[in-house]
């Protein structure tokens, strides 16, 4: 191990630490902290958090797992704390099944939703969570939400939380940089609507054919719970019902997957206008 690396991990071995309490409150609640600071777990996930310009808090290495240290330490701020713990006692810590022996609380970017509309203007773009329950689907979406461009993701009421640390895994590190607000649905569609923004709700069986549909404008793309769809109340004031097509055999598609199928055609759709208003 490269000289310094062992002087900064100071070696804890309470279960009854401040810090391991904070980090065990975090895992199992998915909750942020008193700091306002998330719980991740795994070499890649916090290197991500680095890249993306996030403030490391404080990291928790197993005790054989130091070796990771030696990359991840040299990386983060003199003032970030890092602890040494035996393993047992970060096993006890964290709620990964297979834990990498790496963890951290990281603090996440706040987010202006009014800002980020007001930056956006006629090219706002957002996809919003009403009801969505599998944190892996939230996490995807908040993937897709990066890579095709949408300015924010929106949770509704009865969304999972963001904070859960399966949604945080499975966005790959997105979650560190694509805002994520949790609102009050039907608020925010009201002020949305207000600013002549169309929302778009997704159906199993009836609606318009995803390639008919038009995503150029700004628009809210709503994706509901896995069971239930979107509710009702949503259902009965959109301005658009949109269907993806496929076969027959398959009675509907994973949310998480509609939602980036959904984001990736807007994504088409607005580079093909940008593109055709330029010439």
């Amino acid at each position: 191990m490269p000289p310094g690396i062992e002087v900064r991990l100071r070696r804890i071995t309470s279960r009854q630490n401040t810090a391991i309490r904070e980090l065990r409150h975090c895992f199992s609640q998915a909750e942020p902290s008193s700091t306002g600071a998330v719980a991740v777990e795994g070499i890649r996930i916090i290197e991500e958090a680095i890249r993306s310009g996030l403030r490391i808090e404080m990291i928790f290495v197993r005790e054989s797992s130091q070796k990771a240290a030696e990359k991840l330490i040299p990386q983060l701020s003199s003032h970030t704390e890092a602890l040494l713990l035996p393993d047992d006692v970060f096993a006890g810590a964290v709620n990964t099944e297979s834990p990498q022996g790496v963890a951290a609380l990281v603090r996440l970017k706040s987010t202006n939703l009014e800002r980020l509309m007001e930056i956006a203007g006629t090219s706002l773009l957002m996809i919003g969570a009403a009801g969505l329950q599998d944190p892996g689907n939230l996490g995807t979406i908040i993937r897709s939400a990066e890579a095709f461009g949408a300015n924010a993701v929106l949770l509704g009421e009865k969304t999972v939380s963001h904070f859960n640390p399966k949604v945080i895994r499975a966005s790959a590190g997105s979650i560190f940089r694509e805002p994520v607000v949790p609102v009050k649905m039907r608020d925010t569609i009201r002020a949305l609507r207000e600013r002549q923004v169309r929302v778009v709700v997704t159906s199993s069986h009836t609606g318009v054919a995803l390639p008919a549909a038009d995503l150029t404008g700004p628009c809210l793309i709503l994706i509901g719970n896995e069971g239930a769809g979107v509710p009702q109340e949503f259902l009965s004031g959109a301005d658009e019902h949109i269907v993806i097509p496929h076969s027959d055999r398959v009675e509907s598609l994973n949310a998480g997957i509609a939602g980036s199928i959904i984001l990736y055609e807007a994504a088409r759709q607005r580079s093909k206008t940008s593109l055709t208003n330029e010439r």
